[in-house]
């Protein structure tokens, strides 16, 4: 099936919806990418991941937190959105080279989050933008990031989580920059799914910011980054 041919003939976009989460449930990893792409093919591949794709992904983690899916269907998942995410790389990626060079970040999963594709979607999209992206991975203690984002002389630190519990441990990094007198001048973007869940998260963690997806995380680091200079010039 070619990416603009439609898997099933004429569905409702209500139908596609259900088609990919229940291609997801089944692992037809397949399925779930023909769908996606021939929703990319219509409506372009932001649209297909923030219409599309993106509810999917809540859907299931409601479920597996309602234990109706499983952790091997939310494996697939995980691997379907890698796909697509391989696949809007190059589209997203198209104009960067017409695009303003920007300065560095820094980005990592909280200390004791592993959930990388989250952060890796936002660093694709960031680099498309025309950000100088330094990822540190998973599991990053707090002083690693403020090092890091001292050495490259980054206004923004980006911290990404996938629970509560490991969102809490981005305190860890606000204090880091509150006891080297940082804060302000290097400012905290905070974002991962449980940020769109619990009301007043970011402000808890101490982040100067959070994003609704990948498609805002570049207008986000723009907006901190400018802060963090307005700060720096104003002392």
């Amino acid at each position: 099936m070619t990416p603009g041919e439609h898997p099933d003939g004429e569905l409702s976009d209500l139908n596609i919806r259900r088609a990919l989460v229940a291609a997801i449930s089944r692992a037809d990893r397949e399925r779930a990418g023909q769908l996606l792409d021939y929703w990319a093919a219509r409506h372009g591949y932001a649209a297909a991941y923030k219409d599309l794709l993106e509810p999917a992904l809540k859907r299931i983690g409601r479920g597996i937190n309602s234990e109706r899916f499983s952790l091997a269907q939310a494996y697939v998942a995980a691997k379907v959105a890698e796909d697509m995410l391989t696949k809007s790389a190059g589209s997203f990626a198209q104009n960067s080279e017409q695009r303003t060079a920007k300065g560095p970040v820094v980005l990592g999963n909280a200390e004791e989050d592993f959930h990388a594709l989250g952060r890796r979607m936002v660093a694709t999209m960031l680099r498309s933008s025309g950000w100088v992206v330094c990822d540190l991975g998973n599991d990053v203690p707090a002083a690693e990031f403020v090092d890091k984002a001292i050495e490259i002389g980054a206004r923004v630190i980006g911290v990404s989580a996938m629970t509560v519990t490991t969102a809490l441990n981005i305190k860890e990094v606000r204090r880091e920059l509150d006891a080297r007198g940082l804060s302000g001048r290097i400012q905290l973007a905070v974002g991962g799914a449980v940020f769109l869940v619990a009301d007043g998260l970011c402000d808890e963690v101490g982040g100067d910011g959070t994003a609704p997806d990948m498609l805002e995380a570049p207008h986000l680091f723009a907006e901190l980054w400018a802060r963090g200079e307005r700060f720096e010039d104003a002392r």
